[in-house]
C-alpha cells in the first residue's frame, strides 16, 4: 500500500471505521476506499461469508479489515456486534450502508414487505447509530454517513416501501447531525441514483432474461449523463465526506444522481 497516498489528501489514516453492509456492492467499496486510505475497517454483514471474504480481499492487498456477522435489524446482534468492536479501540466513523430494496405500490405492497424493508432500512440504521453516537461522544467525536437515495428526494414509480424508508433515513440524518453537534459529532448522508452493483445485474436477468443488455442500456438512460454510477464514485464521495477536509459539513445530504434530481427534461 502506497503510504504517502494514504496520509495525504482526504486521508482516513490511522481511524478505525465500522461499515454495515460491507460485503458486496456499495459498502464493499467504500470499505476498501477507507483502507486504501488507512482506514483501519470493520465489514459488518448478515452474509457471514461474504464479509470474511471481503476483509480478507482488502487485507491481501494491504489494507487493515475484519469481518463480523451482523443483523442490523436484531438489537442483541447490533449490540453484540458492535461491543465487541468498542472493545478492541475507539471507533472514529460509521457508515450505515445496509438496506434492501423493495419494488412496488402502495397497493401492492404487502404488510410483510412494508415491515421488512423498515425494519432493515430505518430500524437497523437506528439501532446502529444508537449502539454508536454515545461511543463516539465519550472519545471526542466522529462522523456518520448513512446511505440514503434520490427515491427518498423524488416520486419513482413503484418504490413505496423504499422510497419510504429511505425518506425516513434522510429525516435521521438531519437529526442526529442537530442532536450532537455539540458532541463533535458530524451526520451526512449520500442519496445515489442508479448504481451499478450485483444487484442490478441479479434482478434484470430474474426479470428480463435473454433483454439483459437492452435493460442495462434503459436504466442507464433513466441518468441524464446517459449511465449507471460505479460503486467507486459513491466510495469517494464518502471518503472525503469522512475525512478531516470535510469538517464543516454536517446534516448534509449530497446526491450523486447523474443529473437526475435537477436535469431530467
Amino acid at each position: 500500500m502506497n503510504n504517502e497516498r494514504t496520509q495525504g489528501s482526504h486521508s482516513l489514516f490511522g481511524k478505525t471505521a465500522i461499515i454495515t453492509g460491507g460485503a458486496s456492492g456499495i459498502g464493499l467499496a467504500i470499505a476498501s476506499a477507507f483502507a486504501g486510505q488507512g482506514a483501519a475497517v470493520w465489514i459488518v454483514d448478515q452474509n457471514k461469508k461474504g464479509a470474511a471474504t471481503a476483509a480478507k480481499s482488502i487485507a491481501s492487498s494491504g489494507g487493515k479489515a475484519q469481518a463480523l456477522e451482523c443483523d442490523v435489524s436484531d438489537a442483541k446482534s447490533v449490540r453484540k456486534t458492535f461491543e465487541s468492536i468498542f472493545k478492541r479501540g475507539p471507533v472514529y466513523i460509521l457508515v450505515n450502508c445496509a438496506g434492501v430494496a423493495h419494488v412496488g405500490t402502495a397497493g401492492s405492497t404487502t404488510e410483510e414487505d412494508f415491515d421488512r424493508i423498515l425494519r432493515i432500512n430505518v430500524r437497523g440504521l437506528y439501532l446502529c447509530t444508537r449502539a454508536t453516537v454515545e461511543h463516539l461522544k465519550q472519545h471526542g467525536g466522529g462522523v456518520i454517513l448513512n446511505m440514503a437515495s434520490i427515491a427518498g428526494m423524488a416520486g419513482l414509480p413503484d418504490r413505496f416501501a423504499y422510497s419510504t424508508s429511505k425518506g425516513a433515513v434522510l429525516a435521521m440524518t438531519y437529526s442526529v447531525a442537530r442532536d450532537y453537534l455539540n458532541d463533535g459529532i458530524r451526520c451526512n448522508a449520500i442519496s445515489p441514483a442508479r448504481v451499478h452493483t450485483p444487484f442490478v445485474d441479479g434482478f434484470v436477468a430474474k426479470n428480463y432474461p435473454g433483454r439483459e443488455a437492452e435493460m442495462m442500456e434503459e436504466l442507464g438512460r433513466a441518468q441524464p449523463v446517459g449511465r449507471m454510477a460505479e460503486p467507486a464514485e459513491v466510495a469517494s464521495l464518502a471518503v472525503w465526506l469522512c475525512s478531516d477536509e470535510a469538517t464543516f459539513v454536517t446534516g448534509a445530504n449530497y446526491p450523486l444522481d447523474g443529473g437526475f434530481m435537477n436535469l431530467r427534461g
